[in-house]
């Protein structure tokens, strides 16, 4: 059995950070790189070529370790990170195995979110590129059922799915199991985090014997050491190091700002921080598009770069930032690849990436030619934790800043005006506007004062002079759904449905037909919610778990689609089958609401024992002995 130990954290992965392994998997590996290369390989020739193609060499560490094990048909326990090459560790040697002459599924990947799984099919498409007639299918909650129903009547050689469209797909009868003889859990312990991880032991249930189990995670809590105990058969257990990464002259600087909060909060240090070139790191292509369309329209000299633009675009764009004609750039992880600017003076994390390892390229790009750069991220207040992972990861402190104060704003507001107009009195013929001034006083009897502040106020009716202040950055910290436990639901059980707080503003609450009879914890339901209908955490309202229902807060303004796509989503065993609820014609069914779940109570149970759901998966809790 080949066993590593890893000390490296991701941004995105359990926020427990427990990385121990048992006392039998104390190994380490000292090199970053294998000595082997990717011919000592026992890989399918067409996968080889397709190595080749892509200038690959030499194989990662879990990469070498894995590839051999998976040939060989040996289920695997592996504890590693994004950035150690997991996907293709695992991808290359099923690829190898497959047959593509059969039109049935044989592979089936399970991934936390769209953005992976997506992610991982193209993975499994572009090594497979060589094998003729490969067919790899992505099927994900939020997206139109059709093209996926095609993509598995035509018969998908390799699925790659979340849990719960995954798990649409087995009762409509759209998605056979039958010759499935590989099946990957990716990024296992996120789909804990997300509530998934009573889907993921249903999905498993279906898969039928023999086949071969690889689970990848980076952490191993209690309920993933259960799973694979419980459907691994003799794991090989491997756990790869990665270095610590280091971002030397770059000061880092954190702010906690809710979502809803983080353009406002980006156009207030862009008009405060004495910027040079500006990047803005982004997750996906739409929200660079959006964010650098705001920022124009905020008076900022921005654009996108991300991989729709055709690649002259993108050229163009980037030499436009070298020349100074645009001082932002609106990037996605992958478009900025490669990008080497030495005028960027801040880099700005948007959005939390996806590892560690994005984290340090992204702010490597500023700090260059031996000058000084600036890294700023914006976290919301649930991923306080995230912070001490970045700092042991960079090896640097990183200082907690508050957003810019409207004062401070204003200040710099006024300034740059002062400086506008002396440029303009200095530089400009305005000896018409000055009789026009003149004409005007004279004909209304208001004084030249009055007259420039309406002038002012009519140029820019949009975007006032002055800011207002914020009174909180991050009201979600204080939150209903945010606050803990004991104290909030002994407070609830004493309240009558009636004393029920009204949604907020904006909001309406639904009902779904999910409740604790059926074993359902907050975070299933919130894991579902986002991932299957799209929605961002900050979308999602106070969540009440009854007896047999439960009742979420969800923007009123959600399409129908949406609802739709909830409301098809399976929890715990059942359908959704979402509904406006309405407490007056309910007022019956609410009586048995004295012992409410609340989100935030939910999310801390999805770290303990797995739940028991009318779906036969008692036997996570109760000890049904492994399979044979």
């Amino acid at each position: 059995m080949s066993t590593h130990n890893s000390n490296t954290e991701t941004l995105e992965g359990s926020v427990s950070m427990n990385l121990a392994m048992p006392a039998a998997m104390e190994m380490h590996t000292e090199s970053e790189m294998s000595p082997i290369v990717f011919t000592d390989l026992q890989l399918a020739s067409e996968v080889q070529l397709a190595v080749q193609l892509k200038g690959y060499t030499s194989p990662t560490p879990i990469q070498a370790e894995i590839i051999p094990l998976m040939l060989a048909g040996q289920d695997i326990l592996a504890q590693s990170q994004t950035g150690t090459g997991k996907t293709a560790a695992f991808a290359l040697p099923i690829l190898s195995k497959i047959d593509v002459q059969l039109s049935q599924t044989q592979v089936l990947v399970l991934a936390p979110t769209r953005e992976l799984a997506t992610q991982v099919a193209q993975s499994f498409e572009s090594y497979g590129c060589m094998l003729p007639k490969l067919r790899v299918a992505a099927i994900y909650g939020g997206a139109d059922y059709e093209p996926q129903l095609k993509m598995l009547r035509r018969g998908a050689h390799v699925v790659v799915g979340t849990p719960g469209r995954v798990i649409d797909h087995i009762r409509r009868g759209s998605l056979n199991l039958e010759s499935v003889r590989c099946l990957v859990l990716d990024e296992a312990d996120e789909m804990l985090n997300m509530g998934f991880i009573d889907d993921v032991g249903f999905v498993l249930e279906q898969v039928p014997q023999p086949r071969q189990t690889a689970l990848f995670s980076a952490t191993l809590p209690a309920p993933i050491r259960d799973i694979a105990a419980r459907y691994l058969i003799d794991p090989a257990q491997i756990s790869i190091r990665k270095k610590t990464l280091t971002a030397d002259n770059i000061e880092q600087r954190c702010v906690f700002v809710d979502d809803n909060l983080k353009l406002e909060l980006l156009t207030r240090i862009l008009e405060s921080e004495p910027t040079d070139g500006v990047i803005v790191f982004a997750k996906t292509k739409d929200a660079t598009n959006l964010i650098a369309d705001q920022l124009v329209q905020r008076g900022q000299r921005a654009a996108a770069l991300n991989g729709d633009l055709p690649q002259a675009r993108r050229q163009q764009t980037v030499d436009q930032l070298r020349k100074g004609q645009i001082n932002v750039l609106v990037a996605t992880d992958v478009a900025a690849r490669g990008l080497d600017v030495q005028r960027i003076s801040h880099v700005i994390n948007y959005d939390l990436p996806h590892d560690g390892e994005s984290y340090v390229h992204r702010i490597g790009r500023t700090g260059r030619a031996g000058r000084k750069g600036i890294a700023v991220i914006f976290l919301t207040p649930r991923q306080r934790s995230k912070l001490a992972v970045i700092e042991r990861l960079t090896k640097q402190t990183i200082e907690i800043v508050s957003p810019p104060s409207a004062s401070k704003i204003n200040h710099f507001r006024v300034a740059r005006f002062e400086q506008e107009i002396v440029q303009t009195v200095n530089g400009a013929a305005l000896k018409p506007f000055e009789s026009l001034v003149q004409q005007v006083m004279r004909a209304t009897g208001l004084s030249a004062e009055a007259i420039a502040a309406a002038v002012l106020h009519n140029t820019s009716p949009g975007r006032p002079l002055f800011v207002e202040e914020i009174e909180s950055w991050c009201q979600s910290r204080r939150s209903s759904h945010d606050k803990t436990s004991v104290g909030r639901q002994r407070d609830e059980s004493r309240r009558s449905p009636r004393d029920v707080a009204p949604p907020r503003k904006g909001m309406l609450r639904y009902r779904i037909e999910v409740g604790r009879t059926d074993g359902v914890r907050v975070g299933n339901i919130v894991g579902a919610i986002a991932n299957e209908a799209g929605l961002c955490g900050n979308d999602i309202g106070p969540i009440e778990i009854r007896q047999q229902f439960t009742t979420v807060d969800l923007p009123s303004e959600l399409p129908s689609d949406i609802l739709k796509t909830i409301g098809r989503t399976w929890v715990a065993g059942k359908q959704l089958r979402i509904r406006p609820f309405f407490l007056d014609q309910e007022i019956a069914q609410v009586g048995d609401s004295s012992r409410r779940e609340t989100r935030s109570a939910g999310r801390n149970n999805t770290q303990g024992q797995l739940a028991t759901t009318k779906r036969g998966r008692k036997a996570f809790r109760t000890g049904t002995p492994k399979r044979k």
